[in-house]
C-alpha cells in the first residue's frame, strides 16, 4: 500500500481507483476533490510534456508551477502514448480493474483513440466515465472546443459582472472550470452510489456551459418570469437592498441589510434613524428602486471610521457585515485555517508547502490527500506493477515507448 493510500484507508472513497485523463483545470479541480475523499487518482500523461498546466508558470517561478501542484497534490502520474498500439492495451487492461475514468478532452477524441465510452464499458460494464466538456456532448456545438473564458462569456455570466454603466468584466476566478470540476465529482459520486445498488457503471457528462449556467439561478428565475434581462450592479444584490460592499475610511465593508429588521438596525447605527421613515427606503422595493441614493447615503456615513470599527458595531447590533479583504488576509485568516481550508501538504523535492483543502468537513475532520503532485510519468512502473503488469511486461512496455518512467 502506498503512502497515500495509508494515509486514507478510513475516508469515504478509500480504495477507489481513479483514472484521470483530464488535464490544465475542471478534470483535475474534479480529481483532487476525489483524492481528497480518499480515492487513488492516477494521473494518465503524455509523454514528455505531461499535462498543459504544468508550464503555467509565473515570472520567477521554478519548478513544478503552484498552480499545478495546488490541483495534483495526491495524485500519482503515469506516462501512456494512448495512440500507440501497445499504450492502449495497457490502458485498456488498467480499465478493467479501475473503478472511475475521467477525461476533458474535444469531443471525440477518445472515440478516435477508440476508447470511447462504448469501448470502455464492453471493457469494463461497472465502470463510472465522466467526461467534462465545453458544450456539452448534445447539440449544434457539442464538437466546439471549451474554454473558461469563453464559457463564461456565452452563458451570460460576464453580462451581469462589474460595475453599473460600464463594460461587463469576467469575475477574477475561473468559475466555468472550478464548477465543472465539482459537479463531475458530484456527478461520480451519484454513480458510485447507484453501482452500490445494482453493480452498473454510468456515463457521466457535465460541461463549462452548464457549469456556468448553474451559476445564473435567480438571473434564470427573473427572465423566464417577466423576461427580464441581467446587467451589472457591482457588489450589489439583484434583488435586496441594502446588500453590497461599500466605503469605510480605510477600506471596504460588506453589509447584509437583507431583511426590513436588518434595515432598521442599519439605519439607526449609522444615527440616521429618519431613513426608516423616508419613502424612498421604508419599503424592500424603495430601497432596491433608490439603491443608487441609498449607496451614497450609506457610504457617506461609514467614511467617518474605519473597517474595524464598523464591523464591531455591526455585530454588537446584530447586523450581518465583515471586511474585504485582499486573498493573502484570507488566506492567513485564523478561521480559514480552522475549517481545513488552508492545509500544509507535501512539496515536491521535500519540506512541504501550503495548499487549499477540501471544502467538506466529516465528522469534524477535514484530513485531505497530502503527497506531493508528482512528475510527469513518476510512478509509472508502481502502478503498472500494481495493476498486474510483471516487471517483464513494464521493461517491454518502456521499451517500445508505449510507456514511459519520469
Amino acid at each position: 500500500m502506498d503512502q497515500q493510500s495509508e494515509s486514507t484507508a478510513h475516508l469515504p472513497l478509500a480504495g477507489v481507483k481513479v483514472l484521470e485523463l483530464a488535464q490544465i483545470m475542471a478534470g483535475p479541480t474534479c480529481g483532487v476533490m476525489l483524492a481528497d475523499l480518499g480515492a487513488d487518482v492516477f494521473k494518465v500523461e503524455k509523454f514528455p510534456a505531461g499535462d498543459d498546466a504544468r508550464h503555467y508558470r509565473r515570472p520567477g517561478d521554478s519548478g513544478l508551477p503552484p498552480s499545478f501542484m495546488m490541483l495534483n497534490r495526491g495524485k500519482r502520474s503515469i506516462g501512456i502514448d494512448m495512440k500507440a498500439p501497445e499504450g492502449r492495451a495497457a490502458l485498456l487492461r488498467m480499465v478493467r480493474q479501475a473503478d472511475v475514468l475521467t477525461e476533458n478532452f474535444r469531443f471525440g477524441v477518445m472515440e478516435r483513440l477508440d476508447l470511447g465510452y462504448e469501448v470502455l464499458r464492453e471493457a469494463n460494464p461497472a465502470l463510472i466515465y465522466c467526461s467534462i466538456s465545453g458544450y456539452g456532448r448534445q447539440g449544434p456545438m457539442a464538437e466546439k472546443g471549451g474554454f473558461d473564458l469563453i464559457l463564461q462569456a456565452f452563458s451570460g455570466l460576464i453580462s451581469v459582472t462589474g460595475e453599473p454603466d460600464r463594460p461587463p468584466v469576467k469575475p477574477g476566478v475561473s468559475i466555468a472550470d472550478v464548477n465543472a470540476g465539482i459537479l463531475g465529482a458530484f456527478g461520480v459520486l451519484a454513480a458510485y452510489i447507484h453501482r452500490l445498488k445494482t453493480g452498473e457503471g454510468t456515463r457521466v457528462d457535465t460541461s463549462l456551459l452548464q457549469a456556468s449556467l448553474q451559476q445564473m439561478y435567480w438571473y434564470a428565475a427573473a427572465y423566464f418570469s417577466k423576461g427580464i434581462i441581467g446587467k451589472p450592479s457591482g457588489t450589489a444584490h439583484s434583488l435586496i437592498a441594502p446588500y453590497q460592499v461599500f466605503e469605510c475610511a480605510d477600506g471596504g465593508i460588506a453589509i447584509g441589510g437583507a431583511n426590513q429588521t436588518n434595515w432598521e438596525r442599519i439605519a439607526d447605527l449609522l444615527e440616521h434613524p429618519e431613513w426608516k421613515n423616508d419613502p424612498r427606503f421604508d419599503s424592500p422595493d424603495g430601497r432596491l428602486k433608490n439603491r443608487r441614493d441609498l449607496e451614497d447615503m450609506i457610504n457617506a456615513a461609514l467614511r467617518s471610521t474605519t473597517v474595524a470599527s464598523w464591523v464591531e458595531r455591526f455585530e454588537q447590533a446584530g447586523v450581518p457585515a465583515g471586511p474585504v479583504q485582499n486573498v493573502g488576509q484570507a488566506l492567513e485568516h485564523v478561521q480559514s485555517s480552522a475549517i481545513g481550508m488552508v492545509q500544509e501538504v507535501d512539496a515536491p523535492g521535500g519540506g512541504t508547502t501550503r495548499t487549499l483543502g477540501l471544502p467538506v468537513l466529516f465528522n469534524g475532520q477535514s484530513q485531505i490527500a497530502k503527497t506531493a503532485a508528482p512528475r510527469v510519468g513518476e510512478h509509472t512502473e508502481n502502478v503498472l506493477s500494481e495493476f498486474g503488469f510483471t516487471p517483464e511486461e513494464i521493461d517491454h512496455l518502456i521499451a517500445v515507448k508505449a510507456v514511459f518512467q519520469g
